[in-house]
């Protein structure tokens, strides 16, 4: 049955990340393995029809191989590393008005409690989810069946989904104004407001959260601190301008935020083990010669 999924998500790539015509559908296939790659988690069920990736998020660290699969319930800037090759996935894109909707239709509405904040959980795939997410990717090959089953086989995921280990998370994406919910907007109102000189006062009053609530809560969320996720944010945005080649560091450093260039410099070896410009040249070296 992984094979059927695999395959069927082969059929419909445009590159190694693609964006369906099926709501909330993207594929990713990659035939060989890359070098680590910076991306800017939404939240999202991934489920892994061969290969193996494994995902860095501050102090955190977890890998999702074929027949697993990977929630993730925020906003999160990650690295991912490719360990297993072909790698195969399908990735679900949360909309919690839509589970919400499930929730209701089932009955279920006080949705049942669960400690902390939520996150990231890795399980199993059973055989009736490899089925459904098979058979909800095969609607790309019949396009007129789009529109009547996209929908209807959506929710059957999520149900499953429901009965799984990622259920209880699930159950608190979708309540409105628990303490998972304001880890999330928190997480959302940091990378929209990344490139600002922000406080842990500013962003745990959006999330109407005390300071120490939001850091505690916010740390199981996501394995860093508010400040630090900001931090993440701002050196993926500087990386990508820097590989697009019209930037310069310090250029770079101004569009994200940083105040001087100098801590901007040190951050980024920091992180990426390189000065910014020989980072940034290497990676379109890897592009070219992948190209």
């Amino acid at each position: 049955m992984l094979d059927q999924l695999a395959a069927a998500i082969a059929r419909h790539t445009d590159g190694w990340w693609s964006i369906t015509s099926v709501p909330r559908l993207t594929v990713v296939a990659l035939d060989e393995l890359v070098s680590a790659r910076d991306l800017l988690y939404e939240p999202m069920v991934c489920f892994v029809a061969d290969g193996a990736k494994r995902t860095l998020a501050g102090d955190r660290s977890w890998v999702a191989g074929r027949g697993e699969m990977f929630l993730s319930s925020v906003v999160l800037p990650v690295t991912a590393t490719f360990e297993r090759a072909p790698y195969r996935s399908a990735v679900l894109h949360l909309d919690s008005r839509v589970l919400t909707d499930l929730l209701l239709e089932l009955d279920e509405t006080s949705p049942r409690a669960l400690p902390g904040p939520g996150g990231q959980v890795t399980a199993p795939m059973t055989p009736e989810l490899v089925d459904v997410v098979t058979r909800w990717v095969r609607l790309l090959d019949t396009p007129e069946d789009i529109h009547p089953l996209a929908a209807r086989t959506e929710s059957e995921i999520l149900y499953r989904l429901l009965s799984s280990p990622l259920g209880p998370v699930l159950r608190q994406f979708a309540t409105v104004d628990s303490g998972a919910s304001r880890i999330r907007d928190a997480a959302a109102w940091i990378s929209t407001h990344y490139s600002a000189p922000l406080t842990v006062e500013e962003i745990a009053a959006a999330a109407h959260m005390s300071t120490a609530t939001l850091h505690r809560h916010f740390k199981a969320a996501t394995g860093m601190s508010p400040m630090r996720f900001q931090k993440h944010l701002r050196l993926q945005e500087a990386r990508r301008l820097l590989v697009g080649g019209d930037t310069t560091a310090a250029q770079a450093a101004e569009a994200v935020g940083y105040a001087s260039a100098t801590q901007f410099n040190r951050e980024y070896r920091r992180a990426y083990g390189l000065p910014p410009a020989q980072d940034a040249a290497r990676l379109r070296g890897r592009l070219t010669t992948a190209g």
